[in-house]
C-alpha cells in the first residue's frame, strides 16, 4: 500500500527568490517586488511581471519519494494568437534536473492585443506530482513556471519535509527585461540567469521584469534593500519599446539608479550589461508594436513602429543606448573599481543571430537563452571577471 501523503503549508523559509509573499484567497502569491515598490506604480504590465515568479523556487530537505505542489496557475491567452505554452515546474534533486509537469485548472486571462482589453475567468486548484525519487536525504527544488502567475496552496509529500540550511553560496541580484525574465526559454531552469547562477554557483534573485525594465526609482531602491554579493543591471531594450525617454533623460536616469544602488552596496561588484542584438532596433526608434499581418497568420511577432530619422531628435535606438551606457560605466569606473561594462553583443551579436534568429524579432528562442548563460557565465565568473572571487 502506499504511504499517505503529508501535507504541509507553503512557509517563507521554502521558498527562495522571492522579496515577498502575499496571502491571497487562492494561496500565497510570490513577488518580486515588495508592496511599497509596486503601490508607485499604476502599470498593468509591471505588475503582472513582477508577480510570475520567474527565479523563484521551493527549496526543502527530504527523504520523500512522491512530491505534490498544489497551485492556482494564471495562465494567459491572446486572441487570435496561437497558444501560448504551458507554464513548466522543473523539479531538481541535489541542482541535478529530475522532472517537469504542468498544473492544470487556475484562472484565464483572455487579452486582445488589438484593444488592449482583458477579462479574466477563475478555475480551481491544480497540483503538479513528482513521484520515483530517490528515498534517501536530499534537497528538492522546485522552480516555479516563469510565464504563469503561481499562487502556493500547499505541499504533499510521502516523508516529512524542511527547509533546506542556507547553501553559503553567494547572492546574485540581477534586473532586466523580459528577456531576463525569459520569454521564450524552454523552462524555468533555462532561462539565461538560471543557467549562469548554476554555472557560477551562486544563489538567484531574479528581477528581470518583461517589459518594464525601465529605470524606475523603485526598483533602484528595491535593488538597495536586497541583500546581495554580486549585481548586474540589463539595460536598454525595454527603453527602446516603450519609446520612454530621450538621450538628455537617459545618462542621469542611469547615473541616478547607480547611485541608489550604490546606497546600498558601496562596494558589491556590478556589472552593467547592454542589450543583446535586435535587429529591429538597432538604428530604428520605438515605439514596438505587434505585428499584427502575423498575427492574422497565428504568428505572436512585433516590429519597429520609429523612424530611423528620428533618432537625430533623441530618440533612442539600442546603438544609442549602447553609446550612452558604455560612456557613464566609464565615467563613474574612474572612482569606482567594482563598476564594469559588458556589451551585450557579446553575448548575442550578429553571427548569433545568423543562426539563432529571435522567433518574433524580439526574444531569443531557447537554445539562444543557452547560448547567453554560458557566455555571461563564462564572462562573469571568470578568474578575471567582474563577478570573481569566493565571496564578500
Amino acid at each position: 500500500m502506499p504511504s499517505a501523503l503529508v501535507t504541509t503549508p507553503i512557509t517563507p523559509d521554502l521558498v527562495r527568490g522571492a522579496l515577498e509573499l502575499e496571502e491571497t484567497p487562492d494561496g500565497l502569491l510570490p513577488h518580486r517586488l515588495p508592496a511599497w515598490a509596486r503601490a508607485q506604480c499604476s502599470d498593468g504590465q509591471l505588475a503582472m511581471a513582477e508577480s510570475q515568479p520567474s527565479g523563484v523556487r521551493l527549496v526543502l530537505r527530504t527523504r520523500a519519494t512522491v512530491v505534490e505542489l498544489e497551485t492556482v496557475p494564471t495562465k494567459r491567452v491572446y486572441t487570435g494568437a496561437p497558444p501560448r505554452p504551458e507554464g513548466l515546474y522543473d523539479l531538481l534533486v541535489d541542482g541535478r534536473p529530475a522532472g517537469q509537469a504542468s498544473a492544470t485548472g487556475g484562472n484565464t486571462v483572455t487579452i486582445d492585443l488589438s484593444t488592449g482589453n482583458a477579462g479574466m475567468s477563475s478555475g480551481p486548484a491544480g497540483a503538479v506530482r513528482f513521484d520515483g525519487l530517490p528515498g534517501a536525504d536530499k534537497t528538492v527544488e522546485i522552480w516555479l513556471p516563469y510565464n504563469e502567475l503561481t499562487a502556493l496552496v500547499e505541499l504533499r509529500t510521502d516523508a516529512p519535509v524542511e527547509p533546506a540550511p542556507a547553501s553559503g553560496r553567494r547572492t546574485w541580484l540581477h534586473h532586466g527585461s523580459s528577456i531576463s525574465h525569459g520569454s521564450d526559454a524552454a523552462s524555468p531552469t533555462t532561462i539565461w540567469p538560471a543557467l549562469a547562477a548554476a554555472a557560477g554557483d551562486v544563489d538567484l534573485v531574479n528581477l528581470g521584469f518583461g517589459g518594464s525594465a525601465l529605470l524606475d526609482p523603485f526598483v533602484a531602491r528595491t535593488m538597495r534593500d536586497t541583500p546581495a554579493d554580486l549585481i548586474s543591471l540589463k539595460i536598454g531594450i525595454n527603453l527602446v519599446n516603450t519609446d520612454l525617454m530621450r538621450l538628455r533623460a537617459l545618462g542621469p536616469a542611469v547615473h541616478g539608479f547607480l547611485d541608489t544602488i550604490r546606497d546600498g552596496h558601496p562596494d558589491t561588484p556590478l556589472l552593467v550589461v547592454s542589450p543583446i542584438l535586435c535587429p529591429m532596433h538597432e538604428d530604428t526608434p520605438g515605439p514596438t508594436a505587434f505585428d499584427f499581418s502575423r498575427l492574422a497568420e497565428g504568428k505572436l511577432a512585433f516590429t519597429a513602429s520609429g523612424n530611423p530619422g528620428e533618432r537625430a531628435e533623441g530618440k533612442l535606438t539600442l546603438n544609442a543606448v549602447r553609446e550612452e551606457l558604455e560612456r557613464v560605466v566609464e565615467t563613474r569606473a574612474k572612482e569606482d573599481p567594482n563598476l564594469s561594462y559588458l556589451d551585450g553583443r557579446a553575448l548575442y551579436g550578429e553571427q548569433d543571430h545568423a543562426g539563432l534568429p529571435l522567433p518574433d524579432g524580439l526574444h531569443p528562442g531557447p537554445d539562444a537563452h543557452r547560448l547567453i548563460g554560458e557566455r555571461f557565465a563564462a564572462h562573469a565568473f571568470a578568474a578575471d571577471g567582474p563577478f570573481a572571487g569566493t565571496g564578500n
